[in-house]
């Protein structure tokens, strides 16, 4: 994968991906423009009109650069464009030359440069912590322009033939004409994109960076599906020609200009479309000859430095992968004791890791693997989400004004994607924030985990937090869109946690699907480290996972297949939750009957994204007010 500038968003990379409410001047972060009640005071991020030593003209000139800086990355990325809801370079993609990534390389070096350049000690704390993230971000981005090569830009999690036909289905919007045709000037735009894709795997070749023979049967198959069928074979109109047949078909303009413009997606679909992903098919295949079975990142070229260094972007901590390795076996021990409790509760007698394969396999907690037991997971999925929106008022002042859907994964990329994500709706209401379940085999979305999968991916979790976050009227763009993993998805991993507070999980078998997601997340501590820095294989990684979760087998080999791919990325999520939970204890035990919960929340929430040692600084900033306000 490309490094994308963190400056811009991380989050395009990732399948939690958003909205940008373009020409919004950026302010101090204030509040959100939510649902917000008079108890938003307990807020915790100070107004610039409260720093009266701030200099005016020093904050406005910072905020200024802020919103170019992001503006300039915007300009180089029509595929973030599209994300934002923005149609300019509406029929382009992203320029994948090593010229181009150079090109960004520098930038990011000038802007670090003219931010070095701000006094902060003239700025208003807002501004000054908006510098500090810009700041970080850039060196973050800077110093991981060496290791570009150790990426892969195609796997099986997310990949460049896959995003393409994502970014049309899901996000290029057809509302006119024009729209149609830059649909098929993407189409057309295919064979040059691709060209440039396959030169980054050459080059990453060169270096030593294939991926692990695994990833190649899944990433060749949905190349494959995405050019089958019509107009490629005899076969029912494939994925994209459906896709653009659906939404011409329902713009108000004749039948003879519906019927030209799937004539000149017919052509491109021939044309540009089959040979791009031909072209790739045989580039690929030839790499699966030379690539191995090694699959920690100790495998490349400085791989314990490389490690370290995702490591330290994922978790925004210095945690050694040894120190982080200790953590998630702790982690584990303390897990399965409370699931030996659920155990005593529903009476089974036996061992834990007989009660994992009764979870694993009794077909009470699975629905049929049918259209029929799809819709009713679906249903019930949305029924849950729905009554926790019931409760918000308990556990939050700030609420998202964006609405939220359920959806299964497309079968174009159902059989290689994960279990479930989030994707962040557009701001300007065109898009609804989507939980994605993936029910491509059903045996691995067991009912007992379903409500704690809900709360993690919608409410109280990804869909509260990213929705809050792009809501916010006076911060930077770069705050409203970018992301720290750690941050994100330990707010999703300590989302599940919080509705038992409140009385959720009512059912025993439940609240063990809601430990069996932690003890997942823990475990991950245990073989993403173990994969990457103690060189375990592939089958010791999948061996863990199988004889310390009750996750089915399918989902752990996909899981350990995941982890290889994005090496460090799975440690941020038990990192993120501890550091949150470890704040509210902090923040209980030092204000006492003085703490609210709603409050707290705010806290988390009210500055959009940060790493965690920034997060732990605006929580004790917090505490500190609510002590001077008794």
């Amino acid at each position: 994968m490309k490094l994308i500038p963190t400056l811009l968003a991380t989050a395009i990379s990732a399948l939690v991906l958003t909205g940008c409410d373009r020409g919004q001047e950026p302010k101090a972060p204030e509040q959100s423009a939510t649902e917000v009640t008079s108890d938003s005071a307990e807020s915790t991020t100070k107004s610039a009109t409260e720093a009266t030593q701030a200099d005016a003209e020093a904050i406005a000139q910072a905020n200024q650069m802020f919103e170019d800086f992001f503006q300039e990355h915007l300009d180089r990325s029509p595929e973030f464009k599209t994300f934002l809801g923005i149609k300019e370079d509406y029929g382009k993609w992203n320029n994948l030359s090593p010229e181009f990534e150079q090109e960004t390389h520098q930038i990011n070096q000038r802007q670090l440069a003219e931010l070095n350049k701000l006094d902060p000690s003239k700025l208003d704390d807002a501004t000054r912590l908006s510098l500090k993230l810009a700041k970080r971000n850039l060196k973050q981005d800077i110093d991981g322009y060496k290791w570009r090569l150790h990426t892969y830009p195609v796997n099986q999690m997310y990949a460049v033939h896959t995003g393409v036909a994502s970014l049309l289905i899901n996000q290029h919007r057809v509302d006119n004409v024009e729209d149609a045709e830059a649909y098929i000037a993407r189409l057309n735009a295919l064979p040059e994109h691709f060209a440039q894709l396959e030169k980054n795997l050459q080059e990453r070749a060169e270096a030593g960076t294939i991926v692990p023979k695994f990833v190649f049967p899944y990433v060749i198959s949905d190349a494959k599906n995405l050019i089958s069928g019509a107009p490629f074979d005899d076969g029912k109109d494939s994925t994209l020609f459906a896709d653009f047949k659906g939404k011409v078909d329902k713009l108000e303009i004749s039948d003879d200009k519906k019927e030209q413009l799937i004539g000149k997606a017919k052509s491109a679909m021939l044309s540009s479309v089959g040979p791009a992903y031909e072209s790739l098919i045989d580039t690929l295949q030839q790499l699966e000859k030379r690539a191995t079975t090694d699959d920690g990142a100790w495998k490349l070229a400085n791989g314990d430095d490389f490690y370290n260094f995702r490591l330290n972007v994922y978790t925004t901590t210095d945690m050694t992968a040894d120190e982080i390795h200790e953590i998630g076996l702790k982690e584990v021990a303390r897990i399965h004791d409370e699931m030996r409790e659920i155990m005593k509760k529903v009476g089974f007698e036996g061992s834990l890791q007989e009660f994992f394969e009764f979870m694993r396999t009794d077909d009470q907690f699975y629905y049929p693997n049918t259209e029929e037991g799809k819709k009713e997971y679906l249903d019930n999925a949305t029924a849950i989400i729905d009554t926790m929106k019931g409760r918000l008022d308990e556990l939050f002042i700030t609420k998202p004004k964006a609405d939220l859907i359920v959806k299964a994964v497309e079968p174009f990329r159902e059989k290689s994607a994960g279990k479930a994500f989030y994707q962040r709706p557009a701001p300007d209401g065109s898009r609804p924030g989507i939980y994605y379940a993936n029910l491509y085999n059903m045996k691995d979305m067991p009912t007992y985990q379903m409500e704690a999968l809900a709360y993690h991916e919608g409410i109280p979790g990804h869909h509260m937090q990213l929705s809050i976050a792009q809501e916010l009227q006076d911060i930077p763009k770069f705050r409203k869109f970018g992301g720290y993993t750690a941050y994100t998805e330990g707010w999703g991993l300590y989302s599940e946690l919080v509705p038992k507070e409140i009385g959720f999980y009512q059912d025993p078998y439940s609240d063990f699907g809601r430990l069996a997601m932690e003890l997942w997340r823990a475990g991950r501590l245990v073989v993403d480290t173990g994969i990457h820095n103690k060189k375990w294989t592939r089958e010791e990684a999948i061996n863990y996972l199988k004889e310390n979760t009750p996750n089915p087998e399918g989902d752990v080999t996909k899981a350990i297949e995941r982890y290889i791919v994005m090496p460090g990325q799975a440690t941020a999520y038990k990192i993120g939750m501890l550091k949150i939970v470890e704040l509210r204890e902090k923040a209980k035990q030092e204000l006492g009957d003085q703490f609210d919960v709603r409050a707290f929340h705010d806290t988390i929430l009210a500055n959009g994204a940060v790493p965690l040692d920034v997060l732990e600084e605006l929580v004790d900033e917090w505490i500190a007010e609510v002590k001077a306000q008794q």
